[in-house]
C-alpha cells in the first residue's frame, strides 16, 4: 500500500501510514492475575484514507501468527491511540519518542513490533548477551512490563528476563546465562550485573526507555549514561514519556537518531475521563476527611499517595484500625512484600493502597476507581502519573487533592503544569499568610500539637549541669548528628585489619 496521510483519532491531526493497519493493546488480562478486560473497553478507531473508513485489527497488522494466536486469547481487537501511531514507524526501524499519559498502551506500542522483528531473527541470543533492552525507573512498572511481555510471548521461543533490585543477584545472573531476546530491568541493578560480567549489551539492537521523565526525576540519568556506553550505536532506540520537560528534549538529542514523534495529548495532560477535585484543608484533617470518602464507596478499590515513607505507613494503619482493608507499599519495604501487597490489591483483597510515588508508575490495576493525593506531590508531573492510576483502558475514574496551607506552592505548581484550575470541593485557596505562616514539612517532629509539652518561643532551653564538674555538658545532651549518630570517644579508634 502507497504512504498516504490518514487523519487520526480525536486529534485531527495528520501523518503518515505505511502499512495497512496499526495495532496493540491496553491492558493485558491474564497478565498475573489481572481482571479480564473486553474489546468495549476501548473505543474503535478508524483511519480515514481518501474518503474511506479503514477498521485497524490485529490481522491487519501482519505480526506473527504466534503473536496473534496470543493476542486473541486477550479478546482486545482495537488498538489505542499511541498504538495507531507508534507501532507503523517501529515496524519500520525508526527511532521514536513517544509522549502519552499512563494507562494508553504503551507497553504493546512498543511490545508488539519488537516482538515481531526478534521472531523474524529465527534463532536464540547468545549466552549473557541481550537483544531488546527496556530500561523502566521502579521495580513495579519493570515487573508490569514483563508480565504483559510474557502474554505476548506465549507459543514462542522468545526469552524474556527482568531484572530489579531487591531480589538475589545470583538467581538473576543464572538465568542471564542463557541469554535473554528482551531483558526489561532498573537501571541500578543492570550496571550491578554488567560490573560483575554477567551479562553484556554489545549485541544489543534494541533500546526502549520507558517513563524517561520519572527516571530523570529520581536521578538516573548517570545511570543511564553509563549503561549507553555499552550498547552499540547502531540500533534503534525508543523513549516514552508522559511529560516533556527540557531534560527529556535534551535525552533525545542525546540517544536518538532523528526521531519520530508521536503523540496522543499535551504533555502533562491527564486522562479526560478523571474527575478532579481539591480539599484545602488542615494537616490534621486530612484523614478524617479520606475516611468520609473511603466509607462512600465500600468495595471499590481506592489509590492514596503520601509523600514519605513513615507518613504512608502510618496512614495505612490508621486505616486499618478503622477498618478498611488496606496495605502499603513504599521504598521501606522489601520486593517480595510489594509484590505481595500489589497481588492481594490486584486481586481485590485490599480495597485500599497506600503509596509513595516509588509506585505512582508501576501499578496497573483496571479496577482502581479512586484517587487520592493526600499529600501533594514534590514535583508536579508526578500529579499526573498519580492520576493516571485510574480511567484505565478507556474507564472513568475520580482524583481528589488534599492540599495544606504548607504545599499552596505544590499545588499551584500542579495547575501551572495543567494550565487549567481543579475544581474547589470544599475550603479556599490558602492565604499568603497562611503559608507563611504553616510549618514545612519536615519541622517541628516530635513536638506535641498546640505546642504542649515543649519549650515557649523564645525560651532558651534549661541545662542540667552534672555537679562538681563545671562546664559539662548538660545531662541527656545526644551527640553531635542527632540521635542516631554514633557516640563520639575520645579515645583514637583502631582502624580494624
Amino acid at each position: 500500500m502507497p504512504r498516504e496521510h490518514v487523519k487520526g483519532p480525536e486529534t485531527g491531526s495528520h501523518r503518515t501510514q505505511g502499512f495497512r493497519g496499526c495495532h496493540g493493546i491496553g491492558h493485558v488480562p491474564g497478565a498475573r492475575g489481572r481482571r479480564s478486560l473486553t474489546q468495549a473497553a476501548w473505543p474503535e478507531w478508524r483511519l480515514m484514507a481518501a474518503g474511506k473508513t479503514i477498521m485497524t485489527t490485529f490481522a491487519d497488522l501482519g505480526l506473527s501468527a504466534n503473536i496473534l494466536k496470543a493476542l486473541e486469547k486477550t479478546e482486545l481487537k482495537m488498538p489505542s491511540p499511541i498504538q495507531v501511531q507508534a507501532i507503523p514507524h517501529i515496524m519500520a526501524g525508526r527511532d521514536l519518542m513517544g509522549l502519552a499519559q499512563t494507562g494508553t498502551g504503551k507497553t504493546a506500542a512498543f511490545g508488539l513490533p519488537l516482538l515481531h522483528r526478534i521472531l523474524d531473527l529465527g534463532h536464540p541470543p547468545a549466552p549473557k548477551t541481550v537483544r531488546a533492552l527496556i530500561l523502566a525507573p521502579t521495580r513495579e512498572l519493570v515487573s508490569q512490563i514483563a508480565a504483559n511481555l510474557e502474554v505476548f510471548t506465549k507459543g514462542t521461543a522468545v526469552k524474556v528476563a527482568m531484572v530489579v533490585g531487591g531480589a538475589s543477584l545470583f538467581k538473576q545472573a543464572e538465568k542471564l546465562k542463557r541469554g535473554a531476546d528482551i531483558l526489561v530491568a532498573t537501571p541500578g541493578r543492570l550496571i550491578d550485573l554488567i560490573e560483575r560480567g554477567d551479562v553484556t549489551l554489545n549485541a544489543t539492537g534494541y533500546l526502549v526507555l520507558d517513563e524517561a521523565d520519572h527516571m530523570l526525576d529520581m536521578g538516573f540519568i548517570h545511570s543511564l549514561r553509563k549503561i549507553a556506553k555499552h550498547i552499540p550505536l547502531k540500533r534503534q532506540t525508543l523513549l516514552f514519556s508522559a511529560t516533556m520537560p527540557k531534560d527529556i528534549e535534551e535525552l533525545a538529542e542525546t540517544y536518538l537518531q532523528n526521531p519520530v514523534k508521536v503523540q496522543v495529548a499535551p504533555p502533562g495532560k491527564p486522562v479526560e475521563k478523571i474527575v478532579q477535585g481539591v480539599h484545602f484543608l488542615p494537616n490534621g484533617d486530612k484523614a478524617m476527611v479520606l475516611k468520609e470518602y473511603l466509607s462512600k464507596h465500600p468495595g471499590e478499590q481506592a489509590l492514596v499517595f503520601g509523600r514519605t515513607k513513615h507518613g504512608s505507613e502510618k496512614l495505612m494503619k490508621l486505616l486499618v484500625t478503622w477498618g478498611f482493608k488496606a496495605g502499603s507499599i513504599h521504598g521501606n519495604k522489601s520486593q517480595s512484600q510489594r509484590d505481595r501487597t500489589l497481588t492481594e490489591f490486584r486481586n481485590a483483597q485490599l480495597d485500599v493502597l497506600v503509596a509513595t510515588d516509588v509506585a505512582a508508575r508501576g501499578i496497573d490495576i483496571p479496577g482502581v476507581r479512586f484517587v487520592y493525593n493526600f499529600d501533594m506531590p514534590n514535583v508536579p508531573e508526578n500529579y499526573v502519573h498519580r492520576i493516571g492510576r485510574t480511567a484505565r483502558a478507556g474507564k472513568e475514574g475520580t482524583a481528589i487533592a488534599f492540599c495544606a496551607p504548607a504545599e499552596m506552592g505544590e499545588f499551584q505548581a500542579v495547575e501551572k503544569l495543567l494550565k487549567k484550575a481543579i475544581p474547589v470541593l470544599a475550603g479556599a485557596p490558602w492565604s499568603a499568610d497562611a503559608v507563611a505562616a504553616a510549618p514545612k514539612p519536615g519541622q517541628n517532629r516530635g513536638q506535641r500539637p498546640n505546642g504542649r509539652g515543649g519549650q515557649k518561643p523564645g525560651s532558651q532551653p534549661k541545662t542540667q549541669r552534672q555537679p562538681g564538674k563545671p562546664g559539662a555538658k548538660p545531662m541527656g545532651a545526644k551527640p553531635m548528628g542527632g540521635s542516631f549518630a554514633p557516640k563520639r570517644s575520645d579515645k583514637p579508634q583502631r582502624r580494624p585489619a
